[in-house]
């Protein structure tokens, strides 16, 4: 794994047969902004000759999603970019022409959870954690966790997730179906070198047409994505937003206004 460099958001590393991709930004949890999504986004696109692409985190997180700021005040065309940014993000990942891992080494949360979701396979670290945030700060997570996710866990679950807000550990994502495998948190590096050992002896080819024909239910869920962070713009500024932000930044139970009808 690439050793941190504290300027670069991301760390990029040929590993024998894979690229590793390393969010590096443990101030604020491996979350992204714009720039750091975009930063991904080029990391994918010049690693196409690679035969496998891991995504971790630096030690610490796997990552925490978006990066949002003044969510009390916001302001509406950062808050556009950086849904935007996601969406980019998460495509690349699927449109990316070789199998995609992540290697969960820390808490996967909002659209952290989401990359884990759009990532092809997954192995997590035993100390790892994984869930979604949207409704307890006031936003909905709308690029997998309420779509695709249903595909990979079933609809119960995936509403459980999305709705509730509730942290799984990584033996309980493994068991609903989120992660391929869980190992000791020192043995993840090694777990997912042997999966991408597994991956180089196959035909690139038609491990590409395989993933292309799997991303049926994703291309099926793409009007969804781009409906649902529509509907996020409109709600930029919300009161529900305004509470979620600020219960969130002072550490206590929101307190939300009641349904209008």
């Amino acid at each position: 794994m690439a050793d941190p460099a504290p300027d670069a958001p991301v760390l990029v590393d040929q590993r024998g047969d894979a690229t590793w991709i390393t969010l590096n930004r443990p101030d604020r949890r491996n979350a992204y902004d714009p720039e750091m999504a975009e930063a991904i986004v080029e990391a994918l696109d010049g690693s196409t000759r690679s035969r496998a692409v891991v995504v971790t985190g630096v030690p610490g997180s796997f990552c925490a999603g978006g990066a949002l700021t003044n969510l009390s005040a916001p302001d509406v065309t950062n808050m556009r970019g950086l849904y935007r940014a996601s969406l980019r993000l998460f495509d690349a990942v699927r449109n990316h022409p070789r199998p995609v891992i992540a290697a969960v080494n820390g808490p996967a949360a909002g659209g952290g959870n989401e990359l884990v979701v759009a990532c092809d396979l997954a192995i997590a670290g035993e100390s790892a954690t994984f869930g979604q945030t949207g409704p307890r700060v006031g936003s909905a997570p709308v690029t997998g966790a309420t779509n695709v996710l249903g595909v990979q866990i079933g609809e119960k679950r995936a509403k459980e997730m999305a709705f509730l807000c509730r942290r799984y550990t990584a033996a309980q994502a493994l068991e609903l179906g989120l992660v391929n495998a869980v190992v000791p948190d020192d043995e993840l590096v090694g777990a997912v070198d042997a999966l991408v050992e597994e991956l180089a002896v196959l035909s690139p080819r038609y491990l590409e047409i395989a993933k292309v024909s799997s991303n049926v239910w994703w291309n099926a869920a793409r009007d969804s994505f781009t409906n649902g962070l529509g509907m996020l713009v409109q709600a930029i500024g919300s009161p529900d937003m305004a509470e979620g932000a600020t219960a969130f930044l002072e550490k206590r139970r929101p307190r939300f206004p009641a349904p209008d009808a």
